[in-house]
């Protein structure tokens, strides 16, 4: 059984992709895995929101690995409709496979509404 991680053997721009609602609220989501050697292209990665998050205080993501949860970005704000590019990390690139997880962060008043999808864009 080979490794999990997505390769493209042509050169071309491959994506994970996860959709995220108010629901997921507090869980880690784990997106996919990104190959060895990979390099996220960080104007296209992020969150595209399609319906504002409305919890009362804070409506946030973060978007990170298995070690760190938010490596790749902090705090990308939810409440507003649009895509929010990633603002973290020294390095896109990957030295070895790498899970990619994203955490929705809620608090206040209990959301109604809420729902995106989480981009990771990559070349191997």
């Amino acid at each position: 059984m080979g490794a999990q991680a997505l390769t493209n053997y042509t050169r071309q721009i491959s994506f994970l992709k996860r959709a995220i609602t108010f629901a997921d609220n507090g869980v880690v989501l784990k997106m996919g895995t990104i190959p060895a050697g990979a390099n996220i292209i960080k104007p296209m990665s992020g969150v595209h929101v399609d319906v504002v998050f409305n919890a009362g205080s804070t409506n946030v993501l973060d978007i990170g690995t298995a070690a760190d949860g938010d490596f790749y970005a902090t705090d990308l704000a939810l409440g507003t409709i649009g895509h929010v590019a990633l603002d973290e990390a020294v390095t896109m690139s990957v030295t070895a496979d790498t899970d990619i997880t994203a955490t929705v962060a809620l608090s206040g008043t209990a959301a109604t509404t809420g729902s995106g999808v989480v981009i990771i864009a990559f070349m191997t």
